[in-house]
């Protein structure tokens, strides 16, 4: 086992494989099965390319063979920084058949992220595209080298400057030997490290086990109705947990379907693709669900294949389902909960539509243990509002090489405090109320900004809506309604409150300042980053005190 990794407790793990959820195989084991029994079918297509589950394999099998050549072994750590490409699709598939375990970085990520993850890690290669606009992939990694004496290896997609290597060499170069048994490789020891989700410093690292993250993908893709013939876009960042596993590239492989990438997310370039190959299934975060509906252009494709729109990474607001689904009647919008710690929650295909609307679904495993606690840590009664604590097969018991912020992180008994609020339905689903740090303190009344954001997006000139904490000198904290406007139309803050007053809501939920903006700041991963808005409006709230 690897230094710094938490093992799931013995007990746990034997339950865990009598009942078959772990297989006790590599991830090369899982896709060794895959590519001899779909060979000869589509697996990926980029960039007007199609490349079958054999070519895949053999291009996976060469790339690894060159890395065993150029100084990777098992266990490894790997920075991966890549787009949304093929290149990425054999640089995973070639590091686990090695052994070895990519850092999941994404392609927006920066030095101060990456000599991080490469610190923590101990990583002893990066791997990059060569330049992106005008930034110098290739610069960065040379400072990290020269900070962080782990890393040896500079890999370049692209221009390769020197003291790097080429991916696309070692890609097309052949094999001088077999990458190695995959029996060697043990299934409980980390297959990728995915990093989390964090609002505040550096993302921790998150140790995804070959047993725990194959059966992540296989029980993602059975609720998601994925068979041979279903055909994915990804247009989010592909190294993500969400397109990654869940059930994402690994889930789509398992079952023999077709994966398309999209290195961007323009709306005719996503409209396109999905006409072009007949795409049955698309992921998606609200934000982008709201742009592609909201898009003038969406009547001039055909995208009858569509069958399931995957939302993850944010509630999304009922009101954009029911929009989407006129828009495109052959489509179902499946909202789920999820978290590159583990656990995850699905809407059934077949719930009741009251139920798909207001929910986020339940846990995929038998096993997976859920506990809504207040701040005391017990558990709250049925409907009402606690922090999500959770732990089982799939979900892991400790962030990597931080025994401290693990100690703060879990409950004694293995408990992962994940922050989010949730209720329980009466349907035996469960409901996301937001994040603890999603509430608004107004004097000592708590705000759900989730719940003014539902309000005041069924209000006609409203697009898209984020609440965020504001700061006051009296209360601590006021409400600001960042607004996206439909094309058109305008909106004032009088009629903002006068319209959310007819609500019926208690008054000190009303947003006390009006923010119109043309588009949101976004995460790295394409949500709405309410830190950054936090900084604008209070910027501009000390401007304005300046000014007076």
């Amino acid at each position: 086992m690897l230094d710094g990794v938490v093992p799931f407790p013995p007990e746990f793990a034997q339950r865990y494989r009598e009942k078959k959820y772990w297989r006790d195989k590599s991830l090369a084991e899982e896709f060794g099965a895959v590519f001899a029994r779909f060979a000869g079918r589509i697996a990926v297509v980029d960039r007007g390319r199609s490349y079958t589950y054999a070519e895949v394999d053999r291009a996976s099998v060469r790339l690894a063979s060159n890395l065993l050549d150029a100084g990777l072994k098992p266990l490894d750590r790997v920075v991966v920084q890549l787009p949304n490409v093929v290149e990425f699709v054999y640089l995973y598939l070639a590091l686990q058949k090695i052994g070895c375990i990519p850092i999941a970085a994404l392609a927006t990520h920066r030095y101060l992220e990456i000599s991080q993850f490469a610190k923590l890690s101990g990583a002893v290669a990066c791997v990059t595209p060569d330049r992106h606009g005008d930034f110098d992939f290739a610069e960065m990694v040379r400072r990290v080298r020269g900070e962080v004496p782990s890393v040896r290896l500079g890999i370049v997609l692209g221009e390769t400057p020197r003291n790097f290597l080429s991916l696309g060499d070692l890609i097309s170069r052949p094999a001088k030997r077999s990458p190695g048994e995959p029996g060697r490789i043990d299934p409980a020891d980390p297959a990728i490290f995915q990093l989390s989700g964090g609002t505040t410093g550096v993302p921790k690292l998150i140790p995804r086990t070959h047993n725990d993250y194959a059966y992540n993908s296989r029980i993602a893709a059975k609720v998601c109705g994925v068979t041979g013939d279903s055909v994915l876009l990804l247009a989010l960042p592909i190294a993500h947990n969400l397109p990654l596993a869940c059930p994402g590239l690994q889930g789509y492989f398992f079952n023999g379907g077709k994966v398309v990438l999209s290195a961007g997310m323009r709306p005719g370039d996503l409209f396109r693709l999905i006409e072009e190959h007949g795409v049955t299934h698309l992921k998606v975060v609200p934000a982008l669900l709201v742009r592609l509906i909201n898009d003038p252009d969406i009547a001039r494709y055909d995208l009858s294949s569509l069958r399931v729109i995957q939302s993850g990474g944010q509630r999304m607001q009922p009101e954009v389902r029911i929009r989407t689904k006129q828009i495109i009647p052959s489509a179902t919008v499946q909202e789920n909960f999820g978290m590159s710690e583990g656990m995850l929650f699905f809407v059934k295909l077949d719930d009741p539509e009251d139920v798909r609307l207001e929910t986020c679904g339940r846990p995929l495993s038998p096993d997976d243990e859920v506990r809504l606690v207040d701040d005391e840590g017990k558990e709250v009664s049925p409907g009402d509002v606690g922090e999500l604590t959770c732990r089982g097969p799939y979900t892991l018991r400790g962030y990597f090489g931080v025994p401290e912020y693990n100690a703060r992180q879990f409950t004694p008994d293995g408990f992962y405090r994940s922050g989010d609020l949730m209720r329980l339905h009466p349907s035996g689903n469960y409901v996301v109320e937001g994040r603890k740090k999603d509430l608004i303190n107004r004097g000592g009344e708590k705000i759900s900004a989730e719940e003014i954001e539902n309000l005041i997006l069924s209000h006609p000139s409203v697009q898209n809506i984020a609440c965020v904490a504001m700061p006051d000198p009296d209360l601590g904290e006021k409400t600001c309604a960042c607004v996206i406007l439909r094309p058109g139309r305008s909106l004032a803050l009088e009629e903002l409150t006068r319209f959310l007053s007819e609500k019926e809501i208690a008054k000190f939920k009303l947003p006390e300042r009006l923010e119109i903006l043309h588009e949101f700041p976004l995460s790295a991963f394409g949500k709405v980053s309410k830190k950054a808005l936090v900084e604008m409006v209070t910027m501009k709230l000390d401007q304005e005190r300046v000014r007076a």
